[in-house]
């Protein structure tokens, strides 16, 4: 019965004038591991959550969905492995998933992070040159995910990220670059990193490490009165992983560590 009723809409499809979208089992069956996969990654079990996407794109091979979370997730759970084996083929993975999407969707946001994501993640098991070079490939990758996801806070945590390592070369790295890579990555620049990690803070300030980086960089660049401010926020913040919970451990290090020197400083001299 089921298979004569899916024979007539696919026969009504064809009537002139008339349209029809043909619901297949597989597409049902699709939809429905995606949305326990989502399920799976609110509650933080991402390998289980990764199992589930790789189960949708046996289904399916070119969901999109299915192939650029597929690959967040590999970088997120290789990125907890001390075992660089085992790190290293979480991060090869992650890069062949993305990959995939960006194939399906050459424009795709989403697509675009994930490929910068894996790169500069893997370039951390490689030779230095191979991750100056990790840095200069990502370039166009990172910055046409923000361009097509203007409101995805990750995608402009990873654009700051780029522009303050990159601007932060040191003279070494800047002459192999320039003599065997072809030149330094254009546009980089400390300023830009701080209004993109601004910007990722702004649209999700419960973050903590979005906090970080940019307590981070404001310290470095000597803004020390914003990174403490932005310190102070991060630390009321509930860490929710361990991975958080390190974060968290940091932010206040750091914060305890301006403090002192705050109070070390002569009151002329403070703010």
């Amino acid at each position: 019965m089921k298979r004569c009723i899916l024979l007539m809409l696919a026969l009504v499809s064809f009537l002139p004038g008339h349209t029809a979208t043909l619901v297949t089992d597989d597409s049902v069956a699709v939809q429905k591991l995606l949305r326990q996969a989502h399920t799976l990654q609110a509650a933080y079990q991402e390998s289980e959550a990764l199992g589930k996407y790789e189960e949708a794109l046996q289904q399916d091979a070119r969901c999109y969905e299915g192939l650029w979370q597929a690959a967040l997730l590999s970088v997120r759970i290789g990125a907890r492995y001390t075992d660089e084996t085992r790190r290293g083929a979480y991060f090869i993975s992650a890069r062949q998933y993305a990959d995939r999407a960006l194939v399906v969707r050459p424009d795709g946001g989403e697509a675009n992070y994930v490929v910068a994501l894996s790169l500069v993640s893997r370039a951390t098991l490689l030779t230095a040159r191979s991750r100056l070079h990790a840095y200069k490939v990502m370039r166009p990758y990172v910055f046409r995910a923000v361009a097509r996801c203007p409101e995805w806070a990750d995608a402009w945590q990873l654009l700051g990220r780029w522009h303050y390592r990159v601007d932060h070369y040191n003279i070494l790295e800047r002459i192999f670059t320039k003599l065997f890579l072809g030149g330094m990555p254009n546009g980089a620049g400390s300023r830009k990193a701080i209004d993109a990690l601004r910007r990722a803070h702004e649209l999700d300030s419960t973050r903590i490490q979005f906090c970080y980086d940019l307590a981070r960089v404001y310290r470095n660049q000597g803004q020390k009165r914003n990174a403490r401010l932005i310190l102070e926020k991060a630390v009321q913040l509930a860490p929710t992983t361990s991975d958080e919970l390190e974060v968290s451990r940091r932010c206040r290090a750091m914060l305890l560590q301006a403090r002192r020197k705050q109070k070390r400083r002569p009151a002329s001299f403070q703010h």
